[in-house]
């Protein structure tokens, strides 16, 4: 059923390492109260680019196409999504321009982790304010326009590959997932938790697990920013224009996707002592890595409606969208 629909999608090059493994905690669920398993998408290569790396190949194969040899897209300062379209640049022979968001453009923060790993990669870095970056699409535009003006092939990628492109290696990854699942869990329910950050990893889910028949699973995310109503709206809206572009594709009902907001803590990059003591215990009970603004606040998420009971079944699969790279600088915060 699956298989001939992704035969039906757009190319991909290749740039991540698949399939990731399926994994059981082999501590940390059991003292959840839950029976977890880690997809660990942290796993999919291209410098540890996590998520990202199954959106860009579906994206970059799209830039090639166009003739395009410069990416263009932007982020925090920390974003993963920026590293790891740097390094797909560089490893199809692309030039790379980033915006990175910092509260004072002329006081750059250090270049440290993500941030150092950018310019590692050969890219553009370019700061931006909170405000420059509320009007992100204009401003990408205006550096696309600017590279034509000097002769290059620009492709303006969205914030997180989150567009319905991107969300297609999501689709590839439900596949994937139902052909590693336990037998006893293939028929549900089961639950499929994961950071909700720019919502093309959500739209992806909710596509592929119906494309894939896995009728038992129910995808959760939990917001890192923002609020549970905007994810709603994005991933709808995401998946929508997924069908509309490949017809093939399941129709996703806005009102069936489910996003939980009340672990995002003072907001985005911002931590709790919550967070930063769930990812101490990942660490030390599973021997697997979370970061505090991504994959920590979804493993928060799972361990708080654990404890209330409201998972939609306690039977996870919690999707490691990467992000080890964005612990360094809470280092501090950390250590014990």
């Amino acid at each position: 059923m699956i298989d001939p629909l992704l035969e039906a999608l757009p190319p991909r090059v290749p740039l991540a390492r698949l399939p990731t493994p399926l994994e059981p905690s082999p501590r940390l669920g059991a003292r959840l109260g839950v029976e977890l398993l880690y997809k660990r998408d942290d796993l999919t290569g291209l410098e540890l680019s996590g998520n990202k790396a199954r959106k860009l190949e579906f994206l970059v194969a799209d830039a090639e196409a166009r003739g395009a040899d410069v990416l263009v897209t932007c982020g925090g300062v920390q974003s993963n999504h920026c590293r790891a379209t740097a390094f797909a640049a560089a490893r199809r022979g692309l030039g790379c321009v980033v915006l990175l968001r910092t509260p004072d453009p002329a006081a750059p923060p250090a270049p440290e982790a993500n941030a150092l790993l950018d310019r590692l990669a050969g890219a553009d870095v370019r700061f931006v304010s909170h405000a420059e970056y509320r009007r992100r699409a204009e401003r990408m535009a205006e550096v696309a326009a600017e590279l034509e003006a000097r002769g290059r092939a620009p492709y303006v990628i969205p914030e997180g590959g989150s567009n319905a492109l991107g969300s297609l290696g999501y689709v590839v990854a439900m596949a994937e997932l139902r052909d590693q699942l336990p037998a006893a869990w293939r028929e549900g329910p089961f639950t499929i938790a994961y950071a909700a950050g720019s919502g093309g990893t959500g739209a992806g889910i909710e596509v592929g697990v119906r494309a894939a028949a896995l009728a038992g699973a129910a995808p959760l995310g939990l917001a890192v920013c923002n609020d549970a109503e905007y994810f709603r709206e994005v991933i709808a809206t995401i998946c929508a224009e997924a069908r509309r572009r490949w017809p093939a594709l399941p129709a996703v009902d806005a009102a069936e996707v489910r996003v939980e907001g009340g672990f995002v803590g003072p907001g985005y990059g911002e931590t709790t002592p919550e967070g930063l003591e769930i990812v101490r215990r990942a660490a030390r009970e599973d021997g697997v890595l979370l970061d505090p603004v991504y994959t920590g606040k979804a493993m928060l998420g799972v361990a708080g409606l654990a404890a209330r009971g409201a998972l939609p079944s306690p039977r996870v699969v919690l999707l490691h969208s990467g992000g080890g790279f964005g612990a360094f600088p809470y280092a501090r915060l950390l250590a014990p």
